[in-house]
């Protein structure tokens, strides 16, 4: 089989990233924005220090649980004390094996034009991530997630130029079975997308099954393959201080062969954290260098991410919640330890909404702001998050990207161009202090593209807006959403490529997938 993926050629190619003629939006084009602004950093130094200093102490006096048999003797190899499943490890150690871990990495998906950049000011947003459950705006209420479902999420995915990953499963198909889901949603996804994906690390099968459909996808060698990162995967933290034993595994996987890693430890303040917020951010970033250090241990230079996903519940109901003040505090926390470590950093847009409403919008843009501020690098479920997660929306999804692109406009460094042209001084001496400015040459040489143009906002005064038919603004999604379906059209891939995927998946189903205990 190598040699005969040695043979292929990539898919996708410039032809894969051409935006065609559009009829539903007329969106900016692709491109990894850059972030140029100063990140917002609440913290001084001594402050940072405090933060560092209590992560260490986690790590040498209460140790992390590590759930999985290998993970514990590679780390008794590398001299930590482990009892049991308990390990500790002295912040010199740690300290030596994160400075092995890069600052900035690339990642390369079938399409090398959609390669990205993860680290430094590079910023690449992704598209939500497992809700079980689907809002099915005609039937106002959400639903079970279905394949179909799940398909179009990740059509609206790669026809946003703004959605630069593939994440997970943008919903649970749960009309398949979980030993095949895999097999089939990323068969799925590397037909409909050729944007980088994502590995589910929960176990053998499914990380295995994800990096050899991945390799074939990209017509690679097993060398070519292992030469660079082709996808990632992110893994969670059991909080409180436990790393759990199939995502070790999986995880474990991906280092070895070279590919991308992230770890996001899910501590909510007062629940699974401490209730003040710096408290929360040590524990989050004690969680998540352990497991780094595992992965430097095992392959200095593995290319990882730190991820941080702190907030806090509602402290009446015990309901989490996201977007709020604290939130955005405990990612510009974690942005400025980031930065002291040397490691990107993973952060999320999210809401505790339960439909695509005003709640639902203030929330992300705050998450999302917040991933600015903070100088993320990537920012998790950008894009169709809704109730905490539980449900994945088209119609959040695409006023998500309304958001994303104006992010992405603000960061276009012309908008604070200071050249004499920008400065302007002989139109405002042609116009005076009586004329106005929508004529003259200097407007007209300019107006096209002189401002962000939203494809979804309505700026209509209200008798125009009425007069059109008075359309909320979910609703107006929702007939974008239809619209990019009506003319979505896959990218390319080769015949011989599409046969060997659907005969390796062929093959997989025959051997029962990944085991299950229903």
């Amino acid at each position: 089989m190598a040699d005969t993926a040695t043979r292929k050629r990539r898919s996708g190619g410039r032809s894969g990233n051409t935006r065609r003629t559009s009829k539903a939006i007329a969106q900016m084009p692709w491109r990894i924005p850059v972030n140029t602004d100063r990140a917002t950093e609440p913290l001084d130094e001594a402050g940072i220090e405090a933060i560092h200093d209590g992560a260490m102490r986690i790590l040498e006096e209460i140790g992390i649980e590590f759930l999985n048999d290998e993970a514990l003797a590679i780390l008794k190899e590398a001299g930590c004390i482990v009892k049991g499943t308990n390990v500790r490890m002295g912040r010199d150690f740690v300290m030596e094996m994160i400075a092995k871990a890069p600052s900035q990495f690339t990642i390369t998906p079938r399409n090398p034009d959609r390669e990205l950049i993860i680290g430094g000011k590079h910023l690449v947003f992704l598209n939500v991530s497992s809700p079980p459950n689907y809002w099915d705006m005609e039937l106002g209420r959400k639903v079970t997630g279905t394949r179909e479902h799940c398909a179009n999420l990740i059509k609206l995915t790669q026809y946003f130029n703004c959605i630069h990953l593939s994440a997970g499963y943008p919903v649970e198909p749960m009309d398949i079975h979980a030993s095949v889901r895999h097999l089939d949603v990323v068969h799925d996804k590397l037909q409909i997308t050729d944007k980088v994906v994502h590995a589910y690390s929960l176990g053998r099968e499914r990380v295995e099954d994800t990096m050899e459909m991945v390799r074939i996808a990209g017509g690679l060698s097993h060398e070519e393959f292992e030469a660079k990162p082709r996808l990632y995967t992110n893994i969670n933290s059991t909080s409180p201080l436990k790393h759990d034993d199939l995502m070790l595994d999986g995880y474990m996987r991906m280092v070895r062969r070279g590919q991308a890693v992230a770890v996001t430890p899910f501590t909510l303040a007062g629940a699974m954290a401490p209730v003040t917020m710096s408290g929360a951010v040590t524990l989050s970033i004690a969680e998540g260098l352990s497991v780094i250090v595992l992965a430097q241990y095992i392959r200095p230079g593995a290319p990882c991410v730190l991820g941080t996903f702190t907030s806090n519940v509602d402290m009446k109901s015990g309901a989490p919640a996201f977007g709020t003040p604290e939130y955005m505090r405990a990612t510009q926390m974690t942005g400025q330890m980031t930065r002291f470590y040397g490691l990107p950093l993973r952060s999320s847009g999210v809401c505790a909404a339960n439909v695509p409403d005003g709640q639902a919008m203030w929330e992300t843009s705050n998450s999302l702001w917040a991933a600015v501020q903070s100088g993320s690098n990537m920012v998790y479920h950008a894009a169709g998050w809704l109730e905490g997660g539980l449900i994945a929306s088209p119609e959040k999804f695409i006023m998500d990207c309304e958001i994303l692109q104006q992010i992405q406009r603000y960061m276009e460094p012309e908008i604070c161009a200071t050249t004499p042209d920008d400065i302007a001084f002989d139109a405002i001496k042609e116009v005076g202090h009586d004329g106005h400015y929508f004529g003259i040459q200097h407007t007209q040489d300019r107006y096209e593209k002189a401002f962000y143009q939203p494809f979804l906002s309505d700026w209509r005064n209200y008798e125009a807006w009425d007069l059109a038919g008075g359309v909320w603004t979910a609703e107006r999604a929702h007939h974008k959403f239809k619209e990019v379906l009506n003319e979505f059209e896959a990218p390319p891939m080769q015949d011989a490529i599409r046969e060997e995927l659907a005969d390796f998946i062929a093959r997989r189903k025959s051997e029962g997938g990944a085991p299950t205990d229903f």
